[in-house]
């Protein structure tokens, strides 16, 4: 069983997380940056613009504010377009960390208590509704955010760049 808490230490994760990640991106060139790689979301950017999207397509669904579908540079605004959210590593940055700071405030609505009951969404991807349990929902949120920037991780240190340190025992203190 999760809480509030874990969900804001996460979000706090995220945000260090991808602050990190942003400066490793900036050092990089655009060739770089946009080189086909084998990876399922194709480039270093297609696959940083998958993790945004996906953390803005659950965010529209766990505070009901704007999803990402109008920002899609291409028909469709579907997990295979989410690739093209942005078109360049400038724009990414500048949503970035306002996304970021959407998921802090998120978190910080959830309270103290053990979070349960179901929570139930429409899939594009199955064009149909989804109920799971909540926290179900937002482990899985986290975990998607992870297991991306582990991608990109390893995508940068293909370039020969340095790459965010992940362990979360380094994160640095609230303060």
């Amino acid at each position: 069983m999760i809480t509030g808490a874990y969900a804001r230490e996460m979000a706090r994760y995220n945000h260090w997380q991808n602050n990190q990640l942003s400066e490793f991106l900036e050092a990089l060139t655009e060739e770089e940056l946009t080189r086909e790689r084998g990876a399922f979301f194709g480039s270093i950017l297609g696959t940083a613009n998958h993790l945004l999207w996906g953390d803005w397509i659950w965010m529209s669904r766990f505070d009901k504010g704007d999803g990402p579908e109008a920002n899609i540079h291409r028909p469709g605004g579907g997990i295979h377009e989410s690739v093209y959210l942005c078109p360049d590593l400038e724009s990414w940055l500048s949503l970035r960390n306002p996304m970021d700071t959407r998921i802090s405030d998120w978190a910080e609505t959830l309270g103290n208590d053990p979070i349960s009951g179901p929570f139930t969404w429409y899939s594009a991807s199955k064009e149909a509704e989804v109920t799971l349990p909540y926290a179900q929902c937002i482990m899985h949120f986290f975990n998607h955010q992870t297991h991306h920037r582990g991608q990109l991780h390893k995508m940068l240190t293909e370039t020969g760049s340095g790459a965010p340190v992940s362990d979360l025992c380094f994160m640095p203190t609230e303060g």
